[in-house]
């Protein structure tokens, strides 16, 4: 497969662009870009700084991808946005490179939706499989695991993890972490609203494990227990179950506190 370049774009010669990538009217691809194997730029994308694009993306129009990040403490230096494969970026998404401070890296891994106007900060982790709904707001350092769902018109606070596997309902304000496998949903704050049960469904997990999940999250939200005994309790009661620990040392592992 050969390469196909616009007329009207404007690829910077030292772009790398591996075969079979397209590259439509009126894109700019900055002179740091590598773009591999079969990925689409449709028209009017911006893709600058050391960006590095995997194979068969498809990007819409008027995305900018690569940009300097919206910090004040950013100087110029090399920092990344790295973007793995099979990614479908709508419209007017946006995704800044990484800072020193934060890490270096702002990373999208492999099959993921990004939804019109979707943002995502500096030093931002996109797992796989995840779906960002229009305009989810995302600010920087934040972590979202495989399989994620957030809803549309979200906003996901700095330095806050979202576990895999959830379900955001959409106008939410996330501003803790939210642990696996939970729905949750509303502003200020958040609550979790039960196990994701439908998508743990569709993503073949047994009914069995679904079950105990389900029985963990209803204790973790029990608002009469603390924390660490409805852990203790979780862990007597359904320790055996690999999914259930992870629920619990997402918890104890958390530094942004967690949302119940």
């Amino acid at each position: 497969m050969s390469t196909t370049i616009h007329p009207t774009a404007l690829v910077d010669s030292k772009a790398e662009l591996a075969s079979g990538v397209v590259v439509g009217p009126y894109c700019t691809v900055g002179p740091n870009v590598k773009i591999g194997k079969g990925t689409k730029l449709v028209s009017h994308v911006v893709v600058d700084g050391w960006t590095t694009i995997g194979e068969e993306n498809e990007i819409f129009p008027f995305a900018t991808l690569g940009l300097v990040p919206q910090d004040l403490k950013y100087k110029g230096e090399r920092t990344e946005l790295t973007i793995g494969n099979r990614n479908s970026i709508r419209e007017y998404v946006s995704a800044h490179l990484g800072t020193a401070q934060g890490g270096g890296f702002t990373r999208i891994g492999d099959g993921n939706l990004l939804m019109g106007y979707v943002h995502l900060g500096h030093d931002v982790i996109v797992g796989n499989s995840a779906i960002l709904a229009n305009y989810v707001g995302v600010a920087g350092h934040v972590v979202i695991d495989d399989h994620a769902i957030i809803g549309g018109q979200s906003g996901v606070n700095q330095f806050v993890r979202v576990g895999a596997h959830t379900y955001i309902g959409g106008h939410s304000a996330i501003e803790r972490d939210v642990p696996p496998y939970c729905i949750g949903v509303g502003s200020r704050p958040m609550q979790i609203k039960g196990a994701n049960i439908v998508g743990l469904r569709r993503r073949g997990f047994s009914a069995d494990t679904i079950s105990r999940i389900n029985e963990a999250i209803k204790l973790w939200t029990r608002a009469d227990v603390e924390k660490e005994r409805c852990l203790l309790e979780i862990e007597s009661q359904y320790g055996e179950f690999p999914e259930v620990m992870a629920f619990v040392n997402f918890i104890r592992k958390s530094e942004s506190g967690v949302t119940r």
